[in-house]
């Protein structure tokens, strides 16, 4: 089932986003610009990704949802992103974002860092996704490109998902150095949303660099809990967490607020190129970190399949 909701319209924000994300940004940031600019060739360094840019009808969507996760795995959730973009009324649509890997293909649990220009009717699905799972051999980070093992573009139990019809286009540029706040760079710019907009549900996706420094990331260990994860303690116990250096392009999705259609707010996963990648915190060198963000406004959200049995636990 497809739950749809309006947010405020992309062209009513974008007049008022520069002015509040910069005052914001300046309460937790050494540093911070805010401006309109002409969206980079996406599919050049250091993104590469399938589409040119994120604009044409902006929407965001939710999928499952932690419950699935936690306390006990629900393995028979499954989505394919091809269906989501119909889900969407986007066929062809290119998504990115943060999300589980399918256990069903992979044989185990991972992050899924989602980037794919799904099949149209004139072309098939190019799958630009990354995996970051737990390396057997070390235990350390294995970060994969998805293409480079299989062909599909199945994920499960969760995902949040910006799509677009990846278009060249205006977008949101954010420029932040320097930490001196406690938020990490998403929350900061979701809670200055929050802040400003009250009860209207404002959604923003994209994806942004930390250009300097280093972030604290985690990665879900390859075998589901056996024993019920309760408390965000079982889940932080359970999850494997590490220092990645910059640079890491990071794929983010968030709402304000949620109007009521149990939300994760916020989500972001990230990649590199010298194979670190995962679920991002925060920063871990606040006085040296530097970010480069390219975001816009969403005109619809989306949920699908909404778990009827729900918790606030593990939304980190």
């Amino acid at each position: 089932a497809t739950c749809p909701g309006n947010f405020l319209s992309s062209i009513t924000l974008l007049l008022y986003f520069i002015t509040v994300l910069q005052k914001g940004l300046k309460e937790n940031f050494a540093d911070a610009e805010v401006s309109v600019v002409d969206c980079p060739d996406l599919t050049k360094e250091p993104f590469k990704f399938p589409a040119k840019g994120i604009c044409g009808k902006p929407r965001i969507a939710d999928v499952g949802g932690v419950p699935y996760l936690i306390p006990l795995v629900k393995k028979e959730k499954v989505y394919d992103l091809n269906t989501v973009a119909k889900d969407i009324e986007l066929p062809g649509a290119f998504i990115l974002g943060a999300g589980a890997a399918s256990s069903k293909i992979l044989g185990v649990n991972a992050e899924l860092i989602p980037i794919v220009q799904t099949k149209s009717e004139k072309n098939p699905a190019v799958n630009g996704s990354y995996i970051a799972q737990i390396n057997p051999a070390d235990k350390g980070c294995l970060l994969e490109k998805y293409s480079s093992k299989y062909t599909d573009c199945e994920f499960g139990l969760l995902a949040n998902l910006y799509a677009s019809e990846g278009q060249p286009g205006k977008v949101i540029e954010v420029k932040a150095n320097g930490r001196t706040g406690e938020l990490n760079f998403v929350s900061c710019l979701r809670q200055i949303l929050e802040k400003h907009y009250g009860e209207k549900p404002v959604g923003m996706g994209g994806t942004f660099i930390i250009q300097k420094g280093k972030a604290k990331i985690h990665i879900m260990p390859p075998e589901f809990s056996a024993c019920p994860l309760n408390t965000d303690e079982d889940v932080n116990n359970w999850l494997k967490f590490f220092e990645m250096k910059a640079p890491l392009i990071c794929q983010t999705v968030m709402v304000s607020r949620d109007p009521g259609f149990d939300l994760r707010v916020e989500h972001t996963h990230c990649f590199s190129h010298h194979g670190e990648g995962g679920h991002y915190h925060q920063d871990t060198s606040p006085d040296s970190v530097q970010y480069l963000g390219y975001f816009l406004p969403a005109e619809l959200l989306f949920r699908i399949d909404r778990p009827q049995e729900t918790h606030l636990v593990g939304r980190d």
